[in-house]
């Protein structure tokens, strides 16, 4: 005789129902609230739905336009984080947003945005009392994890950039503040897409790597050329010559230090190598203080 306790759904299998509506809620909300204007497309005449169609966002984000519906429906399908990263860009998401969208999807956040269990309370102490050598924490993706007031204004201003874009790659080959401080940035860029290829090797078959990768070759014509090159170096200790908007020209000493072998996690420093980059990286320490640069 089948009873109730037979028919019921499993909790798992409830709970995971309820997650896809929640998400496909969620995403329509999000979509209804982002104007044309604001995804760089043009309104129309005709234009009836509130904020991006489906079809758009389906186009902004690489996806069929039939997956994304279904998504939206709160179909049983599979969600990448290679997709929740794209949709989150599309819609424009803040950092609780998104950490929402990856938490209905089943998914972990592979950006800097997520927490790191190597940057400790007693690290990010140790970024305070560098001041002013500019330093921060990095893993072996390049994610920018913490860091320190003048490294915040080494190379503009970092905390404007969104969390999930904190990524020393991305920045040195898309962001106009970082290209302009670094004086060899041809050089820079070659260097690093042999740093990131070395690195890459323990890595192949992350998610977290290849999106960062693929993200680099649809936004960067230098990372594409030099990426063929399939060149590789390991990190090492090199001076480095910045001009910072306020401060003027550094000339620094790279120096990584080696935290966590197992989350390939390291301490950068920038040491000025004479006293004139030392005076100037004190003025940077002072603008960063007197704007509460964190």
């Amino acid at each position: 005789m089948t009873t109730m306790a037979d028919t019921a759904p499993a909790p798992a299998v409830r709970g995971s129902e309820i997650r896809r509506h929640e998400l496909a809620a969620f995403l329509r909300s999000r979509r209804e609230r982002i104007s044309p204007e604001q995804a760089g497309l043009p309104r129309g005449p005709r234009r009836r739905t509130p904020g991006l169609r489906r079809e758009e966002v389906a186009h902004l984000s690489a996806v069929g336009v039939t997956w994304y519906t279904w998504l939206e429906q709160a179909r049983d399908i599979q969600v990448s984080v290679q997709v929740l990263d794209a949709l989150a860009r599309t819609l424009m998401l803040d950092a609780s947003e998104r950490a929402h969208i990856f938490q209905l999807g089943g998914c972990a956040d592979p950006t800097p945005a997520a927490s790191c269990p190597t940057v400790t309370p007693a690290v990010r102490e140790m970024l305070r009392r560098l001041e002013p050598i500019p330093a921060c924490i990095q893993n072996s993706r390049y994610d920018i994890l913490a860091y320190n007031r003048t490294y915040g204004r080494l190379f503009g201003d970092l905390d404007a950039v969104p969390a999930e874009d904190r990524n020393c790659m991305l920045l040195v080959h898309t962001n106009p503040d970082w290209r302009a401080s670094i004086v060899h940035l041809d050089e820079t860029m070659r260097l690093m897409a042999a740093k990131l290829r070395a690195a890459m090797a323990g890595h192949l078959g992350e998610p977290a790597w290849k999106m960062l990768v693929k993200r680099l070759q649809a936004l960067s014509p230098e990372f594409r050329e030099n990426w063929q090159r399939y060149e590789v170096v390991n990190s090492r200790t090199k001076t480095k010559y910045f001009s910072n908007r306020d401060v003027g020209l550094l000339t620094l000493e790279h120096t990584d230090l080696w935290l966590s072998p197992d989350f390939g996690a390291r301490m950068v420093t920038y040491v000025p190598v004479d006293e004139e980059s030392r005076q100037r990286l004190e003025e940077l320490q002072e603008l960063a203080r007197a704007n509460q640069v964190y």
